[in-house]
């Protein structure tokens, strides 16, 4: 009997560690804008917000963003790439760190470390592509390992003219 139960509980938690998939949170809805996003990396989830969706096309906003670092990022490269009906239509990559050279604030920071960012960010955009598209955002470090990954999900029927 107790081996039957320790079975259980062992397939169990097999099937909830295959299964379990990051919630898709929301980033911002308004009138005729919505962003969400879902952590593509497969052992973390992470927090990122903004104000308002209708701040994004300005030329700066305000976003605050959060995680624990599973790696260390002395270098770190991001990779974008924009899909839409399920092609890859644009993509963009970046080095945001290297040792003499840093782009952001947390450059350097090790393993373990809490990464917390709250202030402005600015895209270079006046306007935000209109549809539906999914943004995927990979940063890998030197070691070319996953530090963070999203797909970001935009909807936007917002009429510019």
């Amino acid at each position: 009997m107790k081996t039957s139960n320790v079975l259980l509980v062992i397939l169990v938690l097999v099937y909830i560690n295959a299964s379990t998939e990051w919630p898709t949170h929301t980033v911002c809805k308004e009138d005729n804008l919505e962003i969400h996003y879902k952590s593509c990396d497969p052992k973390q989830d992470f927090a990122f917000s903004i104000d308002r969706c209708s701040e994004i096309a300005s030329q700066t906003f305000n976003v605050r963003a959060a995680m624990v670092l599973r790696e260390n990022i002395k270098e770190l490269r991001v990779k974008l790439d924009l899909i839409m009906n399920g092609k890859t239509v644009l993509s963009y990559s970046d080095t945001l760190c290297e040792p003499g050279h840093s782009k952001l604030i947390f450059c350097g920071k090790k393993k373990g470390e809490h990464l917390y960012y709250e202030g402005p960010v600015t895209l270079g955009i006046k306007e935000i592509p209109q549809g539906d598209y999914t943004i995927t955002a990979k940063l890998t470090n030197e070691d070319h390992a996953l530090v963070a990954c999203a797909d970001f999900t935009v909807k936007n029927y917002l009429d510019y003219y």
